[in-house]
């Protein structure tokens, strides 16, 4: 068996488009449990660099914003170039704690070569409804195109193992890019996902942090979601099997705590 993999085998990687307003909180929490973090900057026209110019971090710039996207095959492509064992992505605007780092780290020891989702199960009612409502529509359709269910395959705190990492010609930009790294991980190389519950942070009107509204747009991401997914499951033709087979295989969910009750077997986790 593979040695168990260690904060220092990994790297974070924080895509960011204009997040000074959280950037170095974020930073300073992810070296807090690992020592490598990568910091793509999208092009900001405010102080994000600024903010963590003394920290000891890779920081790659985009002179123009590329997407979303972009700034995570930029983050994969340095993470397998310095030969990493797996990413940790981290949205740039604290609504990711990096108090998580250790779960997700767990999570993917227990169930080696998955991709481990940060599904935000925990205080969902801080969750606004129609971002509720979008997830979980976003969710039956990818689980579609991957084969099986999936809790929170919105969410942008995952764990990526390096052969996904390494993945090429993954097509779609923003985030059409991480749902197809999704559906990509599970046909090109069998890759499964597993959810770990984390909390939801929005922002809000009063509180003791304020965190950038969301650049994710329900109404406009959402479809661009949708009809990037649909037109990828009827290209493979087998619809109404692939759904049948889609809701035979459970969501999987890594909580010691017990607090939610899904967690299947590891054995049982790979059938299918």
């Amino acid at each position: 068996m593979a040695e168990p993999i260690v904060a220092r085998d990994i790297a974070i990687v924080v895509p960011a488009l204009n997040e000074e307003l959280r950037i170095r909180d974020v930073v300073v929490g992810a070296l807090a449990h690992c020592p490598n973090v990568i910091l793509i900057d999208d092009g900001s026209d405010d102080a994000t660099v600024e903010r963590v110019a003394d920290l000891p971090i890779i920081v790659i710039r985009h002179p123009t914003r590329l997407g979303k996207g972009a700034g995570l095959r930029d983050g994969f492509a340095e993470a397998v170039r310095r030969g990493f064992r797996g990413v940790i992505s981290m949205d740039g605007d604290g609504q990711h704690s990096a108090d998580d780092i250790p779960r997700l780290l767990e999570a993917a020891n227990a169930y080696p070569d998955h991709i481990i989702i940060g599904a935000r199960l925990r205080k969902r009612s801080r969750q606004p409804m129609y971002r509720r409502l979008a997830n979980e529509f976003g969710d039956w359709g990818i689980a579609i195109g991957c084969g099986f269910r999936i809790a929170d395959t919105q969410s942008g705190q995952r764990f990526y193992p390096a052969s996904v990492c390494a993945l090429g010609d993954i097509p779609g930009e923003d985030f059409v890019y991480e749902a197809q790294i999704l559906i990509s991980a599970s046909r090109q190389l069998g890759v499964r996902c597993v959810s770990v519950p984390i909390e939801s942070r929005y922002q809000a009107a009063v509180g003791p942090v304020n965190y950038r509204k969301s650049h994710f747009r329900p109404l406009r991401d959402l479809w661009r979601i949708t009809s990037h997914v649909v037109r990828e499951v009827t290209a493979q033709g087998g619809l109404l099997a692939q759904y049948r087979r889609t809701r035979s295989t459970p969501v999987v969910i890594h909580d010691p705590s017990g607090e939610f009750a899904v967690q299947p077997r590891i054995a049982e986790a790979r059938r299918g």
